[in-house]
């Protein structure tokens, strides 16, 4: 009896190591813009999930694409409907690292320029995304920044004719991850 109990005592160790390694959030915050002539478009989500390995530099992030909202009710329902197809294609996920992760010290309260490079998956087409990001380390808090442009053809997103002129064929994304330790 007395060895399970320190069989299940190094199992709980174990794991809480493990998790201090790993920063998580469930409410990043995911912005896109667009600015065409006609019409700049945007919506944001504050959904998104996402883990941090902080001694790999393993990073994932997803979110799901109807939890994006827009300030007016039509363009969210086209964005679903026609556009992401969010039926289809429910989520989005990057998958990549902290190319130079060697160089944060996640106990040091400091601003750290770092690269990440991983696979975003959107509207079922997966790409490769290089991308320069901020983390900023405060109070044990981590908190990362990008931002990075992407080509809707990149990722089979076609757009009417009728509207070709309303939307940019290039769209802004901005994340942003606070981190709990």
């Amino acid at each position: 009896m007395k060895q399970f109990f320190v069989l299940v005592s190094l199992v709980f160790i174990a794991m809480s190591t493990r998790s201090q390694e790993r920063l998580l959030t469930r409410s990043g915050s995911i912005s896109f813009y667009s600015d065409a002539p006609l019409e700049k478009i945007e919506a944001n989500t504050r959904t998104a999930a996402s883990v941090l390995d902080k001694k790999t530099g393993q990073v994932e992030f997803s979110v799901l694409i109807k939890s994006f909202s827009f300030r007016k009710a039509l363009m969210q329902e086209h964005f679903n409907e026609n556009y992401l197809e969010s039926d289809k294609f429910p989520k989005s996920v990057f998958t990549g690292r902290i190319n130079d992760v060697s160089k944060v010290d996640f106990d040091k309260d400091a601003e750290y320029v770092v690269t990440v490079t991983g696979q975003l998956t959107i509207h079922g087409v997966t790409r490769t995304v290089t991308t320069p990001a901020i983390l900023t380390v405060k109070n044990r808090v981590t908190v990362a920044n990008a931002t990075f442009n992407i080509s809707l053809t990149d990722y089979k997103i076609s757009i009417p004719s009728l509207v070709k002129d309303k939307i940019s064929e290039t769209v802004k994304i901005i994340v942003t991850l606070e981190y709990e330790s």
